[in-house]
């Protein structure tokens, strides 16, 4: 079809964890860093209704709640790319007729007939389920009222983002009063997603461990989630990148934390990686004092080996700036867009 075509190698697996979800994480990852390198900004990913199908019997089986029942999003920001999902109406089965009539040979992953897999163990659920009518069209149905539950919470939660939030170098700020007046579900939710926003997380995290720290937080406690920490302070919550769940040392001219990119004098030995108590000691200027300590310590900083050059987002910008992938707009808008 003279499509031009790129193999994307995975490389760095430590061997641990669960396979298959290392490799989608990785796989979002590698397709992403391509699409930016060449200036593009949506990516046609090829999900069918089988997929959606079996995803619902495996999040069902973890007792998943509305979020994770709710059908797959037609259009989804990660990783600074919207993916977007347009055969989520056709049966695998559908694009294999296709295909034999075009006369095109494709390939199919030999996990897919390892019953070692959960994904493969719920298609085979689905098929002893079938007779009862519980097919992959009945339960995409189902999902999609879901959707539509969630997509009124997310509108909730977004107002309440808009009410209450705001965004401040990268770090979110949340006025109490609002925010202890909504309900739980709707809190939990802008909690999450501002969790997600600041970490560059592709999920939220579980809702125990989410609802231990709104327990903490109330308590006038800080708690740290998701590589984030939660600071109450006087008259709302401070959310920040926890510093210890930064990567290292990143190239100037990629993008660091998945989120900041950096731009200044290039030359030999530059790198980025956050500023810490080590850079925050090497500073020749004071920080902003309004800002709580911690939230400098996880933002970029320049540095030529141990010596700091430049730390933007604390005052000392020497001739650097740092600047989010995705404004502070973002931050509003991605409550409600899938």
């Amino acid at each position: 079809l003279s499509v031009p075509h790129a193999t994307l190698v995975w490389q760095g697996w430590d061997g641990k964890g669960n396979l298959p979800d290392q490799a989608r994480r990785a796989r979002y990852g590698l397709i992403a860093d391509w699409a930016r390198q060449r200036g593009f900004a949506q990516v046609a990913l090829g999900h069918t209704m089988d997929d959606q199908a079996e995803n619902f019997v495996m999040r069902l089986a973890r007792g998943s709640g509305v979020d994770g029942l709710a059908a797959m999003a037609h259009r989804r920001k990660a990783h600074g790319i919207l993916f977007l999902r347009p055969l989520l109406w056709a049966r695998r089965e559908e694009l294999r007729t296709y295909l034999r009539a075009m006369t095109a040979a494709w390939v199919d992953d030999p996990t897919n007939e390892d019953t070692a897999y959960e994904r493969v163990q719920a298609r085979q659920a689905l098929a002893v389920l079938a007779p009862l009518g519980i097919t992959a069209e009945s339960l995409v149905a189902t999902a999609h009222r879901l959707d539509m539950a969630r997509t009124a919470l997310n509108q909730a939660a977004h107002d309440l983002a808009r009410a209450a939030a705001r965004v401040e170098a990268g770090d979110v700020i949340v006025r109490r009063d609002p925010f202890d007046a909504a309900p739980l579900e709707t809190q939990a939710r802008l909690m999450a997603h501002a969790l997600c926003w600041i970490a560059s997380a592709e999920y939220r995290p579980r809702f125990a461990a989410l609802g231990e720290v709104m327990r903490q937080i109330a308590a006038g406690k800080r708690a740290t989630l998701h590589g984030c920490l939660i600071m109450p302070r006087r008259g709302g919550y401070h959310i920040t990148r926890e510093a210890a769940a930064t990567p290292g040392d990143g190239a100037p001219d990629r993008l660091w934390d998945g989120r900041w990119c950096v731009s200044g004098p290039l030359e030999p030995g530059i790198s980025v990686r956050a500023l810490g108590k080590t850079g925050l000691a090497q500073m020749p200027v004071p920080p902003d004092r309004t800002r709580p300590q911690a939230s400098f310590l996880a933002q970029p900083a320049i540095w030529r080996g141990e010596q700091l050059v430049a730390a933007p987002l604390a005052g000392w910008g020497n001739g650097w700036r740092a600047e989010l992938a995705q404004d502070e707009e973002d931050f509003f808008t991605s409550l409600i867009l899938h």
